[in-house]
């Protein structure tokens, strides 16, 4: 009995062990998705149900980015993607926030709307969910997934409806949902943002496909000499944005539905929140200062849903 007892309690122990290794290799892996990047962008359309549909240009870009772990929480971590064109201008880029076995999710459903879903304690058993921001730190899309760790690979994948890519937002309304399929995995020289994705026409009668493509985004590590202007920006704008997170959770938290609004005053919300953040470091406001002036902002672009 007392040897049974001793095998049981070796058994637990062991678990735990294990599940904590896989925790924190888990954790390892979203913090290193965190440096300094020269970023190249590639996508091109690959198959569509309609053979009439005529196949849209390929898409290839590049960019130097810089993604700063901006919160590290044992079950949080934020990381700001700030883009670095030249020596002298810096765009406060996507924000993405990993965080493990949250219950609650924002699915992205059409036109600018994004509603609350409640996920199961089951479903989140050893998951993380992936909540990728706007440059303005408005919501774009979450998706949950596992993160393996196999054959000295690190990888994590899923699938989730988003809005139109900047690529084609303005290009483009033949397609209403960008549904998503994402696979994160770390190389030797950075990491790599492979997608599968299928562009939706989604409307009252059910959801059309138009067109399937494939996209690789990849992440190669560059002189950290190049970001050295970033670094200075970032620094002073950092605490103005990190207000910007703290109001966003407040609306997240009050609303079950989040709709935005296009233009007002003939500028998108990104625009009259950069303006703020250049006024906030000019004049120094402090936080209090700060939260109010952007709440009056982001109000006047969120839609009632009433």
């Amino acid at each position: 009995m007392k040897k049974l007892l001793l095998l049981f309690i070796a058994a637990v122990f062991t678990g735990s062990v294990n599940a904590q290794s896989k925790f924190e290799q888990d954790r390892k892996a979203i913090e290193a998705l965190a440096g300094f990047y020269k970023v190249t962008f590639n996508y091109a359309e690959t198959f569509a149900p309609d053979t009439a549909y005529k196949f849209h240009p390929r898409y290839n870009s590049w960019g130097y980015e810089w993604a700063v772990i901006a919160e590290d929480s044992p079950k949080k971590i934020v990381i700001q993607h700030l883009l670095v064109v030249g020596d002298s201008t810096v765009i406060k880029h996507w924000r993405e926030d990993w965080v493990y076995e949250d219950q609650t999710l924002l699915s992205f459903d059409h036109d600018n709307t994004w509603k609350k879903v409640k996920l199961s304690v089951a479903d989140l058993k050893g998951k993380w969910i992936q909540r990728v921001y706007q440059v303005d730190d408005s919501p774009r899309y979450e998706s949950i997934g596992t993160w393996v760790h196999v054959d000295g690979r690190h990888q994590w994948q899923s699938e989730t409806d988003s809005p139109l890519p900047r690529r084609e937002f303005t290009k483009r309304s033949d397609y209403n949902v960008l549904r998503r399929g994402n696979r994160i995995y770390l190389t030797k020289d950075g990491w790599m943002f492979e997608q599968d994705n299928k562009k939706i026409v989604r409307s009252a009668s059910g959801d059309k496909l138009l067109a399937q493509e494939k996209g690789y985004e990849e992440f190669t590590k560059a002189d950290e000499s190049k970001f050295a202007y970033a670094e200075q920006w970032w620094k002073q704008q950092k605490n103005y944005w990190d207000d910007v997170r703290l109001v966003w959770d407040a609306v997240y938290a009050s609303n079950p539905v989040v709709k935005i609004a296009g233009k007002k005053d003939g500028k998108v919300l990104f625009e009259h929140l950069f303006d703020l953040g250049d006024q906030s470091v000019k004049e120094k406001w402090d936080s209090v200062k700060n939260k109010v002036e952007v709440r009056k902002v982001i109000d006047s672009y969120l839609i009632s849903n009433s």
